[in-house]
């Protein structure tokens, strides 16, 4: 799995860095078939103090890419509804791919 954590406008430091890997486990943890992982961490640069700091994630797994976005006043719990976002499109996803592939029924002869 290939991860990458980028800030914008601000430095991604080793503390965010864990965090944001501990938090990409979870989904790692419901299927194993992720390929490459971007994490856009940024701090918008408004006047207004409300949602400013935003969390960006895209994900590509075996058969399709999954995009999450959100934003909050802490960025800590703007990665944390990130993930849950994340979270329910990978189970989403996953419960797709084997709903899917049934068994065909054999004929009687």
């Amino acid at each position: 799995m290939n991860l990458t954590i980028s800030g914008h406008h601000l430095e991604v430091t080793p503390a965010l860095r864990s965090y944001v890997t501990g938090k990409l486990d979870r989904i790692t943890r419901h299927f194993d078939q992720v390929v490459d992982v971007k994490v856009l961490l940024t701090v918008e640069k408004q006047k207004e103090k409300e949602k400013r700091q935003r969390a960006e994630c895209n994900i590509h797994v075996k058969g399709n890419d999954l995009f999450a976005e959100s934003a909050h006043q802490d960025l800590y719990a703007a990665v944390d509804e990130l993930m849950d976002k994340l979270d329910r499109q990978v189970v989403r996803h996953k419960t797709k791919l084997t709903e899917h592939h049934h068994e065909a029924t054999k004929r009687m002869v």
